[in-house]
């Protein structure tokens, strides 16, 4: 099973068309939100991924609401998950958006306390693919400034369910990383599209 992963878009164009090519070497793609530029711009970007023949699963990022991103996207096989999962084939995927913890951003930023997190990851099945805009603690989060942004309801929720697989963003500085968190690959998966081969728990340009 290959997953195309990605996350802060931001609105370009040429991201989109580099993933939409890359498209046709994956069975799901997974979105970790930042598609729009704050709360602008999010139907036309994803628009070109309503042609695209593959299930899509996405959650919001800071840079649009849950709302948002539903109005940007109504086509079947799309999956929105926000505090909520959906099972394609035999994976089981898991889903929590927006900014955490709060960003210094404004109003616009669509963030949530650590409170928030845990509660909305409380249902988190073991195992499964969790979707994350924002990393979990320590792991691919480090700033420019050197500074560690990530949440720790979401590491406290990786600890717990020990997933096969968490991809997040918002952290450009980490984008294109990985690291291992106890057992789970965790993917700052960034606007260039990562493909990852699910069975083997690596990049699937490293099987080549």
């Amino acid at each position: 099973m290959k997953l195309l992963l990605f996350s802060d878009i931001h609105c370009s164009e040429a991201a989109v068309a580099r993933l939409i090519e890359q498209s046709d070497d994956a069975d799901i793609l997974i979105g970790a939100g930042d598609f729009g530029t704050m709360r602008r711009g999010i139907t036309q970007t994803l628009a070109p991924f309503r042609d695209v023949e593959k299930p899509l699963v996405v959650v919001p990022g800071n840079a649009e609401s849950l709302d948002e991103l539903q109005d940007a996207i109504s086509w079947s096989g799309a999956h929105i998950l926000h505090a909520s999962g959906v099972t394609i084939g035999d994976i089981s995927f898991f889903g929590f958006g927006g900014g955490v913890p709060v960003t210094p951003f404004g109003s616009w930023s669509y963030d949530f306390t650590e409170e928030d997190a845990a509660e909305g990851l409380q249902d988190c099945p073991a195992g499964g693919v969790l979707v994350v805009h924002s990393p979990p603690l320590g792991v691919v989060d480090v700033s420019a400034r050197g500074r560690h942004l990530g949440s720790t309801a979401i590491r406290e929720a990786i600890a717990r369910c020990r997933p096969s697989l968490v991809v997040c963003g918002h952290i450009h500085d980490c984008a294109g990383q990985n690291e291992i968190l106890d057992t789970s690959p965790v993917v700052n998966a960034g606007p260039d599209g990562i493909m990852w081969d699910l069975e083997r728990g690596m990049r699937a340009e490293a099987l080549s």
